[in-house]
């Protein structure tokens, strides 16, 4: 299903009515099984209720507006924020100094980079890479939406090359489409899209140091990888680095890196493996 981004003022697709009651009812923290259960199908009963129309809300700092009907992260953001990746968003908040820099590698609507730039002042650098060109659509309008004036959007995907590469897109999650076709659950339609390695966009962005790298690109994460700690310095490898634990060959590079000396792994969560550079 193709959803037209509506780019009408924020606020135009405020919640109402049955909706709000749904949202405030899901939005509220339950930590008993039976309390998650009853939230999950209060927001089952919500997204019936939409019928894949957008909603202008608050959520992890930010105001949104969200798709939640094809993309699970719109979903998670729009019915159950707290429920957004809530380890990694916790270690983040604990690393951030003056002058952030954070480059966010598939960044989807912008949840992460959003929640980085509340969290990190004016004097932050953040990089919100999406190559999806509706996707990209909506995360540039949500910065938009917001004062911080620190997110840079940049429309390309991030591989293992410069120039283009075909994506593959998942017709019942935006957020699962990617690079590599075998990961991609049902067969649904292709584009062509702008790809740069991660060396490119740290020379072109004039970048001397990453403070932390998100990278969740569906299975292509070694293609990010692995050729930027094989060319690039390790003055300008991350300090924390957040990957999609999907793939195992990412992992495996990053645990591999001097011999195993270079990064130790903090936590792993449901979605992340989640490592820290060793000084």
């Amino acid at each position: 299903m193709t959803v037209v981004n509506d780019l009408s003022p924020f606020g135009h697709h405020a919640p109402r009515g049955l909706v709000a009651k749904v949202l405030r009812l899901t939005r509220h923290r339950r930590e008993s099984w039976l309390g998650r259960r009853f939230g999950f199908a209060c927001r089952a009963a919500g997204l019936a209720l939409l019928r894949g129309a957008p909603q202008d809300v608050d959520a992890i700092g930010a105001r949104m507006r969200l798709y939640p009907s094809h993309n699970v992260s719109e979903k998670n953001l729009l019915f159950t924020p707290h429920l957004f990746d809530p380890e990694e968003r916790e270690l983040l908040a604990s690393r951030i100094g003056e002058g952030f820099v954070f480059i966010d590698i598939g960044a989807n609507v912008g949840g992460y980079s959003l929640f980085v730039a509340a969290q990190a002042g004016p004097h932050a650098r953040i990089l919100a890479v999406e190559p999806q060109p509706d996707i990209f659509e909506r995360l540039v309008y949500n910065v938009r939406q917001n004062p911080f004036g620190s997110i840079k959007a940049l429309e390309c995907a991030v591989a293992d090359q410069d120039g283009e590469i075909t994506m593959f897109l998942d017709p019942a999650n935006s957020g699962e489409s990617s690079v590599r076709f075998v990961h991609v659950r049902d067969q649904g339609p292709s584009v062509r899209v702008a790809s740069k390695t991660l060396a490119t966009v740290l020379r072109e962005e004039r970048l001397d140091r990453i403070d932390a790298l998100k990278v969740d690109v569906e299975g292509a994460e070694d293609l990010v990888l692995e050729p930027f700690f094989r060319t690039v310095p390790g003055r300008l490898w991350p300090t924390l680095l957040i990957v999609d634990n999907g793939s195992a060959q990412a992992t495996a590079t990053v645990e591999a890196l001097g011999d195993g000396r270079a990064y130790r792994k903090l936590l792993r969560t449901r979605s992340n493996d989640i490592f820290e550079r060793i000084a």
